[in-house]
C-alpha cells in the first residue's frame, strides 16, 4: 500500500542565479501520489509522449476504475490520474507496470523526456528521433546513479524543427541534416557537436556530470548550479572530447532556439509515406472518457500509437489517408479540437479549484467563461502566484489574487501589464509585488470585463498587437 504524498512546488528560481533547494524533491510519480483536494495524484511519466494503443487502454482503464475517469495531460507531455483513492497505490503500480509503463520501479520519476511530436511524420525534421527515444530511455534505466535525478530534471529531443528545444530543457539534442546532433546544457549559448548514434549516451554523460556538480548544492536542475548551464557545458564538452564523442569542435556562438513554438498544428498532417498523421488539441488538457476510447480506437485503425504532445494535444500517426479526414470529424465530434478557429486553441490552465488547495480560483471555469475569439498569443490561466504548467516564451498571464485576476502579458520573466477599455471595468487598477500596474477583476460580475482585458492582451491573429 502506497500512502499518498505531498508535492509542493518550488517556485522558479531567480534569472542569473543558483537556487539551492534545501528538501529533497516531492515531486509526484506513480509509485509516490501526492495528496490533492480532489483525491490522491499520479503522475505516469510517457517517455516522448509515445504510447501504443494496448497502454492507452490501461491508463484509460485505470483513469475510470481507480480515479475521477478523466486522464489529464501535462506540460511535458506526460498523463497525470486524479481523484484517486488514498489507498490504491498497490493496485495502481500493479496495472500499470503490468501495461509496461513501469519498465523501472526505482527510475519511474526520472523518466522525462520530450520528443518532436511528428517526428519521421512529416518532411519538417532534420532526422527520426525516435531511436533517440527509445535509446536515451533504455540507458536512463538501467543507470542506477540517474535515480539521483530529480522528478523535474527534462531532456528534450529535437529532430530540428525547433518545438522540443524551446521547452528550457536540462540536455537538449538538436538533430542535424548531417546526421549529427547539437548539444545544449540548459540555456547554455555553447553547443557541442556529436554524431548522431552517440546522441543518448552523450545525454547521460550530461546528466551524470550534472549529478556529480549537484551533490553538496541541493541542485534539482540544471538552473540551480552554481556557474549555470555555461560552466557545466563546458566539462561536459571536454569530457565528450576525452570520451571520442565529439564530431566537431564547439559552436560557442550558436544562440538558443527560439522560445514559444506551440507545437503541432491541428488537422491533418500528410505523411510522405502515403498515410497521415491527425492533430488534435484538448481543451485544458482534459480528456474524458469517451473522448480516449475514441483516440485509441482510431489509433487502432492507423499505426497503433498516440503521440501526447508537450501543448497538451494529441497525435494520431499512421491512419490511411483516404479516411484523415471522416476520422479527424469523429474526434472532433467528442470535443477535442480538430481545427485553427477553435474558441479553445491557445487557451490553458491549471486544475485550479476544487483540486488544488493553494488555488484562488476556479481557474477552468472562468476560462470556460471568458472563452473569446481566437488570439494571436495563447493564455494561461493560473490560480495562485506559483503558475503551475505555464508555457514558455510570450503568453498572456491570467492569474487569480485575493482580489481578483492580474492580466499581463509575459515575455520569459518579463511581464508587461495590459490594460481593459476603460469601460469595461470600473475598478482602480492595483499594483503587484514588482510595482508594475495590474487590474483586479471579481467574477461573476466582472466577468464581461475580465474576458475583454483577456481578448485584448491576446490580440487578434494576423495583427499587430
Amino acid at each position: 500500500m502506497l500512502a499518498a504524498m505531498s508535492s509542493p512546488v518550488a517556485p522558479s528560481p531567480p534569472p542569473g542565479g543558483p537556487s539551492p533547494r534545501d528538501r529533497d524533491d516531492a515531486c509526484p510519480g506513480t509509485l509516490r501520489l501526492h495528496g490533492a483536494d480532489d483525491g490522491a495524484l499520479a503522475r505516469v511519466r510517457v517517455p516522448g509522449g509515445v504510447l501504443d494503443a494496448a497502454r492507452a487502454d490501461a491508463l484509460g482503464r485505470a483513469a475510470e476504475e481507480l480515479g475521477d475517469g478523466e486522464l489529464h495531460l501535462t506540460s511535458r507531455g506526460n498523463v497525470q490520474l486524479r481523484g484517486l483513492g488514498p489507498d490504491c497505490g498497490a493496485e495502481l503500480a500493479r496495472r500499470l507496470g503490468g501495461a509496461g509503463l513501469l519498465p523501472s520501479a526505482r527510475h519511474e520519476r526520472i523518466r522525462n523526456v520530450v520528443a518532436s511530436p511528428l517526428s519521421g511524420l512529416d518532411a519538417s525534421g532534420a532526422g527520426d528521433v525516435r531511436p533517440w527515444l527509445s535509446g536515451l530511455d533504455a540507458l536512463l534505466c538501467a543507470d542506477d546513479e540517474m535515480t539521483g535525478l530529480s522528478g523535474r530534471f527534462l531532456f528534450a529531443l529535437d529532430d530540428g524543427r525547433g518545438d522540443v528545444a524551446a521547452l528550457g530543457a536540462d540536455v537538449t539534442l538538436v538533430a542535424q541534416r548531417d546526421g549529427t546532433a547539437l548539444l545544449r546544457i540548459g540555456t547554455a549559448r555553447a553547443t557541442t557537436r556529436i554524431p548522431g548514434e552517440q546522441a543518448p549516451p552523450a545525454a547521460l554523460l550530461a546528466a551524470r556530470t550534472f549529478l556529480e556538480r549537484a551533490r553538496g548544492h541541493g541542485a534539482w536542475r540544471v538552473t540551480d548550479l552554481p556557474g549555470g548551464a555555461d560552466d557545466l557545458h563546458a566539462e561536459v564538452a571536454g569530457r565528450l572530447r576525452r570520451a571520442g564523442l565529439v564530431a566537431a569542435p564547439d559552436a560557442p556562438d550558436t544562440p538558443p532556439a527560439p522560445a514559444g513554438p506551440t507545437g503541432p498544428a491541428v488537422g491533418i498532417v500528410n505523411s510522405p509515406h502515403g498515410t497521415a498523421a491527425l492533430s488534435v488539441g484538448v481543451p485544458l488538457g482534459r480528456i474524458t472518457p469517451g473522448q480516449w476510447r475514441t483516440l485509441t480506437d482510431t489509433a487502432r485503425r492507423g499505426g497503433g500509437e498516440l503521440r501526447l504532445t508537450p501543448w497538451r494535444g494529441i497525435v494520431v500517426p499512421g491512419v490511411p489517408r483516404p479516411q484523415a479526414p471522416e476520422l479527424l470529424a469523429a474526434l472532433g465530434a467528442t470535443g477535442l479540437v480538430t481545427g485553427p478557429d477553435s474558441p479553445w486553441t491557445g487557451v490553458g490552465a491549471c486544475i485550479g479549484r476544487p483540486g488544488c488547495a493553494k488555488s484562488l480560483a476556479d481557474v477552468r471555469a472562468d476560462a470556460a467563461a471568458a472563452l473569446g475569439p481566437v488570439g494571436a498569443l495563447p493564455v494561461y490561466w493560473s490560480g495562485c502566484e506559483r503558475r503551475c504548467g505555464h508555457p514558455r516564451g510570450e503568453w498572456v498571464d491570467v492569474v487569480a489574487g485575493p482580489d481578483g485576476y492580474r492580466v499581463s502579458r509575459v515575455r520569459d520573466a518579463d511581464r508587461t501589464p495590459v490594460r481593459p477599455p476603460a469601460q469595461d471595468s470600473a475598478q482602480d487598477p492595483v499594483r503587484n509585488d514588482e510595482g508594475r500596474q495590474q487590474a483586479p477583476y471579481d467574477l461573476p460580475g466582472g466577468s464581461d470585463g475580465l474576458a475583454a482585458a483577456v481578448a485584448a492582451a491576446r490580440g487578434t491573429r494576423g495583427l499587430p498587437i
